[in-house]
């Protein structure tokens, strides 16, 4: 079984390490699609939170600081879910059910980050 649990949270903190990376090699041209959502300070925002998820990806999969970086990557999703995804302001029924969706993944994995603090 505890492989299993490992293979989980690699899986898991794969996609926050390589969305951290991406955020902060990509900070420019994600900072226009944050601005366009809202986002005070855009370029700063994407570095930072690249930072932040990147920290959680690694402690989760190294074990160190676990509860920590679990902390951190639920909180990301939570703020990324209201601020990048307001699905309530579409009013564009396809471009609802998109924001939605990404609304509705990104609590799961907030979700999943709260299971993996508790650990």
């Amino acid at each position: 079984m505890e492989i299993i649990l490992f293979v989980g949270k690699a899986l898991f903190s794969l996609l926050f390490i390589s969305s951290g990376i991406n955020h902060l090699k990509g900070a420019d041209a994600m900072a226009g699609y944050a601005a366009s959502k809202g986002v005070p300070a855009a370029k700063l925002m994407v570095q930072l939170s690249g930072l932040f998820i990147l920290f959680g990806g690694v402690t989760i999969i190294t074990g160190y600081w676990a509860d920590l970086g679990a902390l951190a990557i639920a909180l990301f999703t939570i703020v990324a879910a209201v601020q990048m995804h307001p699905f309530w302001k579409e009013s564009d029924a396809m471009a609802k059910m998109t924001e939605q969706t990404a609304f509705l993944k990104d609590l799961a994995l907030a979700g999943a980050a709260l299971i993996l603090f508790i650990m």
